[in-house]
């Protein structure tokens, strides 16, 4: 039955994911056990009122204590039970959001650029809220249930025949529910993908609003061949596949009415019953009404949740796949140390591209306190070899070697830590996270001084007062933060692109000096060729090879290259 898989699927996505949280289990049982109290208080309920109306006036004084015990215990355990899912709920919503979050995190850079940020950005900000959305309507759903299911046992009491009428009924009715169910999920899960592409839409909508805006012949073929398809197609399944569950819920609703003009006219006529026993029945299908009511329109909402749980459990598993494992961090070595690639090699494949760029083989080493230039033309991998000397791509051949030992799964995000590095997309937080913010105060404003930003941004407790700031603002930002980490191997990306000369001076003949200074090893990716006086080395890349190294003489001027002298010993 695909309701019932699909409330199993969703009740067992909250156990998997609140295993681990503290107290989950025991609120999971009093939830279950409210709920069942509810509704067997809600057919005690029916029962007593069927008494009361059949019985005299002093019996109906009897139970009246009874009756107000009732009153009081049905809104009492379904709050209970209400309340106790909502908790659960909205930790396991979060718990869901975390972990999903902390798996991007702890997924390979190339992977997560394959699935598409769009992808994991639809995914949490569409797929978790259906899934919440589901697990607040189950604490109705499951006492509905019970309430049905006292009932039936009631209708047995009665009389085997109207509980064998009913059964019948509600088989044919569960039996006809599944076609229109399952075309309802084809529906929405073609809809989900459509949401995947729209999402990709606004995030195009969103970052190159520039361009859209300046250039109407490419913001309308955006929209009529790229955003508006997706956004119908969205559209037209979402509407289909949710008028196919309404049409299926309105089907379970007349089919109530069916089951209760059987009993009313059915039933008198194959054998004799007494009027008040029949009023006794037809109290107790109407009764039932109300929570197959609920039941119904809860379905719905549980094969929307049960699409959203598998693409969760999908992007869950690609995320998986080949995640890096988490170790506890090794103390940091007090120097900066070589590092070497020794034919070490990364291909790039575009989606949808059956070409490959490949950077590499490589064989490179930098010694403690270089000052390297790379430059080379757009295309030539100078983005990708950035990543991969940072340990944010793999090495598909060779190795990367830090302190002479080869870099693996094991030890790569350790490397990575020796790095601060800001890339040419950068991305500025508005706090000055893992840095020791209260001590470094005074320091964050020396930075903002020397890069004029003092009168643009303040730092107070490690907090930025804005971020908003233009693009080459941002980029200073960027520096400040790095300069402030203080680690061993600095990588900057074109971060002069943005600046003006004033800024470009400050960058060449002030922060990287003084970085060289403090021993640090310093890698910048530059076109500006007036600034590789500044450099120790200056590499050239073409298609993904190094095709020039010149080492640089004291002064600026260049060591022939048959002159090269031998690097330092390490």
């Amino acid at each position: 039955m695909s309701w019932i898989a699909d409330l199993n699927r969703l009740f067992s996505f909250l156990l998997r994911w609140t295993a681990s949280l503290r107290g989950v289990r025991l609120m999971l049982g009093v939830f279950l056990a409210a709920s069942i109290v509810s509704g067997l208080a809600n057919v005690a309920f029916l029962v007593l009122i069927n008494r009361i109306l059949v019985a005299r006036g002093a019996q109906a004084a009897a139970v009246l204590w009874t009756f107000i015990a009732l009153c009081v215990l049905l809104p009492l355990s379904r709050f209970v039970s209400g309340l106790l899912l909502l908790r659960i709920a909205a930790r396991a919503i979060f718990d869901l959001r975390t972990r999903l979050a902390r798996r991007i995190l702890a997924t390979p850079l190339r992977r997560v650029e394959t699935l598409g940020v769009h992808r994991l950005v639809a995914s949490l900000t569409d797929d978790v809220p259906a899934i919440s959305n589901a697990l607040i309507t189950v604490p109705n759903f499951v006492m509905q249930l019970f309430i049905v299911a006292g009932c039936l046992v009631y209708l047995g009491m009665l009389s085997w025949t109207v509980l064998l009428v009913v059964l019948g009924c509600m088989a044919i009715g569960i039996a006809s529910y599944q076609l229109p169910v399952r075309a309802a999920t084809s529906y929405l899960e073609h809809g989900r993908e459509a949401w995947d592409q729209l999402a990709k839409g606004v995030q195009a909508v969103t970052l190159g609003i520039k361009e859209l805006k300046l250039h109407r012949g490419r913001r309308d073929a955006f929209f009529t061949q790229s955003y508006e398809p997706a956004a119908v197609l969205m559209e037209e399944n979402s509407v289909r596949g949710r008028g196919l569950l309404l049409a299926a819920t309105s089907w379970g609703h007349a089919l109530s009415f069916v089951v209760l003009g059987l009993v009313l006219f059915g039933l008198p006529a194959l054998q004799g019953f007494d009027a008040r026993v029949l009023t006794g029945y037809t109290l107790v299908i109407l009764y039932m009404t109300a929570p197959l009511a609920g039941i119904m329109e809860s379905l719905p909402i549980l094969t929307t949740a049960n699409v959203a749980v598998q693409k969760v459990e999908s992007l869950g598993l690609a995320l998986q796949e080949d995640a890096e494992p988490v170790r506890e961090l090794p103390a940091p070595r007090p120097a900066p140390a070589v590092i070497e690639l020794a034919g070490a090699s990364h291909t790039y494949r575009m989606e949808g591209d059956e070409r490959a760029f490949q950077l590499g083989p490589m064989d490179l080493t930098i010694q403690p306190g270089d000052l390297v230039f790379v430059t080379g033309g757009n295309g030539s991998g100078k983005t990708t070899f950035a990543k991969l000397i940072c340990g944010l791509y793999r090495p598909e051949t060779g190795d990367i070697r830090l302190h002479g030992e080869a870099v693996t799964d094991d030890s790569r995000e350790a490397y990575r830590q020796q790095f601060s590095v800001v890339f040419s997309d950068c991305f500025v937080f508005d706090a000055l996270f893992g840095i020791d913010a209260a001590r470094l105060d005074g320091q964050a404003e020396h930075y903002l001084r020397q890069l004029q930003l003092d009168q643009v941004v303040s730092i107070r407790q490690g907090v930025l007062s804005t971020v908003e700031v233009s693009q080459g603002q941002r980029k200073r930002l960027a520096l400040l933060t790095a300069c402030l980490e203080d680690r061993p191997i600095y990588l900057f990306d074109e971060w002069a692109a943005d600046q003006d000369p004033t800024f470009k001076e400050i960058f060449y003949r002030q922060i990287l000096p003084e970085l060289k200074a403090k021993d640090k090893t310093v890698i910048v990716i530059s076109h500006d060729d007036r600034y590789y006086g500044v450099a120790d080395r200056v590499l050239k890349l073409e298609n993904g090879r190094i095709v020039a190294d010149e080492r640089r003489a004291a002064g600026g001027g260049r060591v022939p290259a048959g002159e090269l002298s031998p690097p330092p010993a390490a």
